[in-house]
């Protein structure tokens, strides 16, 4: 079981990490190959702000789709509310335990 999932920038595609390991600069997206420790699968990516990085210590990379040496690269991670399987009873179950 993984600690950290995120998705691939370009297909879309999981991708885990246990608990204390990193992205390596060369690590590929085991679906489509896209590098992983790019811009655009990092936390800081932010196209409203200067050199399109919320981090304003990184240094200006070019080339946001292809791996960086980048020290301040963080996967950027969401709560996936598609993938959850719930047909609704739980909160059947809650709303007949508060009332019932």
């Amino acid at each position: 079981m993984s600690d950290t999932v995120f998705r691939c920038h370009s297909c879309g595609g999981t991708i885990e990490l246990l608990s204390g390991e990193t992205v390596s600069r060369r690590a590929e997206c085991p679906k489509c190959a896209a590098d992983v420790k790019c811009c655009l699968n990092c936390k800081f990516f932010d196209t409203s702000r200067s050199n399109q990085c919320a981090e304003s210590q990184a240094d200006f990379v070019s080339d946001k789709q292809t791996a960086n040496f980048c020290d301040w690269f963080t996967p950027r991670t969401t709560v996936d509310l598609v993938g959850r399987k719930n047909d609704g009873a739980d909160a059947k179950k809650a709303f007949d335990d508060l009332f019932g």
